[in-house]
């Protein structure tokens, strides 16, 4: 039996999800990208076809040098500061799209910071 490809059906997964979510102007889509090392998030209007913010564990405003986070830790760093980023743009609701990835761990604890930092979703 030939052995299933996870990144593969993680792909089929985003896509069977991609099919109901979809970001507008009033409501963009907050998309979630992990990796095994960073965390990525992007705030698109899908009608437009345009990021409105975007913010990863790379951009030194979310990470200092100085401490060591858990990958976790971090993605509630990336979380809080895209709920900052967003409202700047005006903007409190979005549509949350995990990417395909299960809605626990690095994920849900993004989620869950960025709502205490004022998204609704």
């Amino acid at each position: 039996m030939a052995r299933k490809n996870p990144v593969l059906m993680r792909q089929i997964r985003h896509k069977r999800l991609r099919r109901k979510v979809r970001g507008t102007a009033d409501r963009p889509r907050l998309a979630v990208f992990r990796s095994l090392r960073h965390t990525y998030v992007q705030v698109i209007d899908d009608d437009r076809g345009h990021t409105l913010a975007a913010t990863s564990t790379l951009d030194p405003g979310v990470m200092s040098g100085e401490e060591h986070l858990s990958k976790t830790q971090a993605a509630g760093r990336v979380g809080a500061s895209i709920a900052g980023k967003t409202l700047e743009h005006g903007v409190k609701q979005v549509v949350f799209d995990r990417g395909g990835y299960k809605y626990h761990g690095r994920i849900m604890t993004l989620a869950e910071e960025a709502r205490k930092a004022g998204l609704e979703f």
